[in-house]
Order: structure tokens, then sequence, then C-alpha cells
């Protein structure tokens, strides 16, 4: 995989061990040729924030985790997620296709998304069972998708926004509604279009929030899952707390998870100089940039936004 910082390529003790941990976290996308079919769109346009959101790796993998630190609160989805998984047998496995079905979601051909949504469909149909709590649950309740879409949509345009670079309030309400259509294919229907609407569900599901052994087990494996290689291994765990205190602070408080678990302040501006970085970063053998190609758009297209010159 090619790696280029703004056209220049990176020097090989920086740009390897980029290279190493893109290829780990997107081998699950070897199957996906997001090149073809030439001209076929993706569900959301080039242009769209989610095609700049979503090339970044620092801010996908802190938002991934956030989003699944909502997901586990709940105790359904918790029960749906934890017990039908393989998070805690091979999590670097889960991690891949998590990842991939995210990359094919937003840059993927449409008709590559569509099969692969209605594939993930299909298996939801056959999860089901008894949250911890005794509630029943099923995967395709409509409430509990919706909230699994909207914990998605919070984590990776959270992160960005946090972490990479600060999106407008019309840009963040454009990120939640272009995650619209590929929500509805999910069966999510009512997942939230706005960050408005987003701040609404939040504070209807937080009674049902609750804290779990599930939810620290999962943050322990996130620090040491072999995802990085040795020279960005201490990043991993910065980028753990990083997703930690992306977590609105009386949730992080009803979770039990204590301010010693979150961002330390000197902390935060070493995460926003990765995100920043990374969103600078080209791999040319990544979703994105094939997703390019694909349209007939240039490589360095999604890296011309805030004056950045590539």
């Amino acid at each position: 995989m090619s790696v280029v910082i703004c056209n220049t390529p990176l020097p090989g003790l920086v740009g390897r061990p980029i290279d190493a941990a893109a290829r780990r976290i997107l081998s699950a996308t070897g199957a996906v040729d997001f090149t073809q079919p030439a001209g076929e769109p993706a569900l959301v346009g080039p242009d769209s924030v989610s095609w700049r959101v979503f090339k970044n790796p620092v801010s996908l993998f802190i938002g991934g985790i956030a989003a699944v630190i909502l997901e586990l609160a709940e105790p359904r989805v918790r029960a749906g997620v934890w017990d039908h998984s393989s998070f805690r047998s091979d999590p670097l496995r889960r991690l891949q296709r998590t990842g991939m079905a995210a990359m094919v979601t937003v840059y993927g051909a449409r008709s590559d998304a569509e099969r692969m949504i209605a594939a993930v469909v299909r298996m939801h149909g056959k999860v089901s069972g008894e949250a911890s709590n005794g509630a029943p649950y099923s995967a395709d309740d409509v409430d509990l998708l919706d909230w699994v879409q909207a914990t998605a949509s919070f984590g990776f345009i959270g992160a960005y926004d946090a972490y990479v670079s600060r999106l407008s309030p019309v840009d963040v309400d454009r990120a939640y509604a272009e995650a619209a259509p590929s929500a509805r294919l999910y069966g999510a229907t009512g997942a939230p279009v706005s960050a408005a609407a987003m701040a609404a569900l939040i504070a209807r599901m937080t009674p049902a929030l609750e804290p779990s052994p599930v939810l620290q087990e999962f943050l322990t494996i996130m620090r040491t899952v072999e995802i990085a290689p040795p020279p960005l291994k201490p990043i991993q765990s910065l980028l753990v707390r990083a997703a930690i205190d992306l977590v609105p602070a009386d949730l992080r408080r009803r979770l039990d998870l204590g301010a010693d678990q979150g961002l330390r302040p000197w902390e935060r501006p070493m995460v926003r100089f990765a995100g920043s970085l990374a969103d600078r970063i080209r791999l040319d053998g990544s979703p994105a940039v094939q997703a390019c190609r694909r349209l007939g758009l240039p490589a360095n297209h999604l890296y011309g936004h805030r004056g950045t010159r590539c």
C-alpha cells in the first residue's frame, strides 16, 4: 500500500508503521474491489461529509470504540453483540469485519453495499435471546437498530469533529442525514438525521443505559489486542481513552467510566495531532482512494479540504 502525505512519500520510519497498521485493519476489505464497477456511485457521493470523515483511520478507531461503548450500555444490544459475536475469541477479526462493513457502506459501489447490507440483515434475523435484565431482544428490533446506527454516527462524526477538524453545525447535520439511506437498508427507519435528533435520542435512551463488566472487558480488549505494530502500540491505549472522553460526561458517570479512564489534559493535543496527521496521509490502496478512482476522480480528491494542499 503506497503511503503519501500531501503527495510526498512518508519517510520509512514513519510510513512503514502506518502502512502496517492500515494493512492490518483493512485486510478484511480484500474481498471487495472498491475500484469496480467503474463509474458506479456509492450510497453517498464523493463530495459528502461522510467521505471526508471515513477516510481518517485515527478518528474511525476512536469513533468506533465510542459507538460500541454506547451500544454495550444498552442491555439488549449488549446481549446481542456480546453473545452472538467473536469479540472475546477473535477481536481483531471482529474489528476487521466491522471496519469492512463501514468502508463498503460509505465507499463501496451501491450494488456491493446493498448486497452486503442484505446479508447482514439476514444474519440479524437469526439473532435473538434474553438480556441480563430479562428483557427479550431480537437483532432486527427497529428500536435497537436505530440505537446501533445512531451510536455509529455519533462516534464517527464526533471523533472527527473533536480530534481531526471542527465540523460546522451544518456539516454535522449533513453527516447524520447522509447515513439515512444505509440506515434504512439495515432496517433502522428511525435513526437520527441531525445532531438535535441524536441529542434527543440519547436523552430518551439514558434511563435504560447501565454499566456492566462486559463494557470493561471490551475496553480491556481494545487496549491490548494487537492492532498497531510495536512503534505505534502506545498510541492505541491513548486512542481508547480518547473514545471514552467522547462519551458525554453524564453518561460516563452513569456507566462507571471514571476520569482516570479518559484523557489527561496534556494528552488531548497529542490525539489531535495524530488525527490531523492521519487526515493528510493518503493510503493509495485504501477504500477511500480506490472509490475515488472508480468514479474517475483524482487520488487526492479527499485531501484538499481546510487548506491542505495535496
